[in-house]
């Protein structure tokens, strides 16, 4: 029996609390049935399933498979379903396997198969011509690689004592690679190649220097002390590629012993323990004061005695190892070179063929437009062309055109048009003014330059997703269609404008003469 009013005056409560009293014994009362149904649920779940298993017991062995097999099938497809609508709307994280490295019958042949799409393949070529010259030359080719003024050209002369070659103190005096042929104290005949300093002043020799290095067999990297960011990052490419690399350490009459130390640690710490870093001392000019016993000074010149025995020591390591072991590694990374130079080769003419694409979508939307004869007309022109230039760029970029995906991409698109024409509209209607007697039929000519606004924004956005991603992904896409409607608009909606007022006045001219 519920409580009265009377009875619940005379608890002990405060005011606050007797007033929440009501509505915790509903609470109560609701708790209570719901762990009563719960227990009921409970019994009523084991009561069937100890009759189903009392049932099976007795059942032959060929129902218990089949009924087995459909209970299993059912839990997968009801935890397959489950797990759909929880990826739902969720991007499609395809996991990358790392790309293998190249060998020379696939690179030749995709360089043969991108070469007959129009694809400039000279460089590839020659570079793969080069390394076969190499081959049968059966020279060991050393690297002499580093910034500008690290002592590159210093050490090839502590190498190569009475070589003739030039060495500025203001650096930068190599130009071009340079060779020189040196014999180690083993006997080993070698060719040193000397390559412009990284980081020069404009850093137009940066790409020869390093290609030079990717074709040799050992590279010696030059350096003065701990590494620079840039010095770094191009280390860590070299020894990505597997290259046998030794750094030299050089003007280590600058540091301590103990500082040698720490300097060696730190280098070993940032490029890996696999690395030898060997302390050099290139020689050079020193200044020596010489204090005589009356108090006289006399300062003078003096050649500084080259201390390389440690590197030619790392050098000569290297040069122990198998031969055919150092030609497989100077191959991978020469047709790593040529690889890359063949995707920068793809790349580039697929931008401008992705170009031309898009600009000629781009007019015959415009054309479209202003073809258009009965409302509607021209969003079916339009959607139909808009389909055809992602399938194209696709095909391009050799991405599957999923038409589903392209369907679903394009409405979501049309979406964010809808949102911008009105203010599209407005701003080529302001450019439209700029020509004279253009009368009535402004209004689809304005509609034609937006069409082609929005056809040059879409392509862009889309072949830029496909080459960045490899794939036409919706989201990112969209937000790269949405900046590029708005980059350099005046611009390009005169330019569009000047072809739909070019083309009406050809059809007018056309017209006049077929009247007359």
């Amino acid at each position: 029996m519920p409580l009265s009013k009377p009875l619940l005056s005379k608890l002990p409560l405060s005011p606050a609390a007797r007033a929440l009293l009501p509505v915790r014994l509903m609470l109560a009362i609701g708790a209570s049935v719901g762990v009563a149904f719960l227990l009921v649920l409970v019994l009523y779940i084991t009561d069937l399933g100890l009759s189903v298993w009392e049932r099976l017991q007795r059942a032959p062995t060929t129902f218990w498979v089949v009924y087995l097999f459909i209970l299993c099938a059912l839990s997968g497809g009801g935890a397959y379903a489950v797990w759909r609508v929880l990826r739902w709307g969720r991007p499609s994280e395809k996991p990358r396997k790392p790309a293998p490295p190249p060998d020379e019958a696939t690179l030749r042949e995709r360089m043969e198969r991108s070469e007959a799409a129009g694809v400039p393949v000279y460089d590839i070529r020659h570079e793969l011509e080069e390394l076969q010259r190499r081959r049968a030359v059966g020279e060991i080719i050393v690297a002499i690689f580093g910034e500008i003024s690290a002592g590159k050209s210093s050490l090839i002369r502590a190498l190569l004592p009475g070589t003739d070659i030039a060495v500025d103190v203001c650096g930068g005096t190599t130009r071009e690679v340079s060779y020189y042929t040196w014999t180690s104290s083993a006997g080993d005949r070698l060719v040193l190649a000397d390559l412009p300093g990284l980081n020069e002043a404009d850093g137009s020799l940066d790409r020869m220097a390093r290609d030079e290095a990717l074709r040799a067999h050992v590279i010696l990297y030059v350096c003065e002390g701990d590494l620079t960011r840039n010095q770094y990052e191009a280390l860590r490419t070299l020894v990505d590629l597997g290259s046998p690399l030794i750094v030299a350490l050089n003007k280590i009459d600058r540091f301590t012993e103990a500082e040698l130390v720490l300097v060696r640690e730190r280098l070993a710490e940032r490029i890996g323990e696999q690395v030898e870093v060997a302390p050099v001392q290139c020689g050079g000019v020193e200044e020596v004061t010489r204090i005589y016993h009356d108090g006289r000074e006399e300062t003078s010149l003096r050649e500084r005695k080259p201390e390389v025995e440690d590197l030619r020591c790392a050098l000569q390591r290297y040069l122990d190892t198998d031969p055919q072991v150092l030609d497989a590694l100077r191959d991978t990374a020469v047709f790593v070179l040529a690889q890359q130079k063949l995707d920068s080769a793809v790349a580039e003419h697929r931008r401008g063929k992705a170009e031309t694409i898009i600009q000629s979508y781009s007019r015959k939307a415009v054309f479209g437009a202003l073809a258009a004869v009965s409302p509607g007309t021209d969003v079916l022109i339009q959607g139909y062309l808009g389909f055809n230039l992602i399938k194209e760029l696709c095909a391009l970029y050799e991405v599957p055109a999923r038409e589903m995906d392209t369907q679903r991409f394009l409405n979501l698109a049309g979406n964010q048009i809808r949102r911008n024409f009105n203010l599209l509209l407005a701003l080529v209607g302001n450019v439209f003014k700029a020509f004279p007697g253009i009368g009535t039929v402004v209004g689809g000519m304005m509609h034609a330059v937006v069409y082609g606004l929005v056809f040059e924004s879409l392509g862009k956005a889309v072949a830029r997703s496909l080459e960045s991603r490899g794939d036409l992904v919706s989201g990112p896409t969209l937000r790269m269609f949405e900046d590029n409607l708005s980059e350099d608009l005046e611009a390009r909606a005169k330019r569009l404008a000047q072809l739909v007022w070019a083309r009406k006045r050809e059809e007018e001219a056309n017209a006049g003469t077929t009247t007359g």
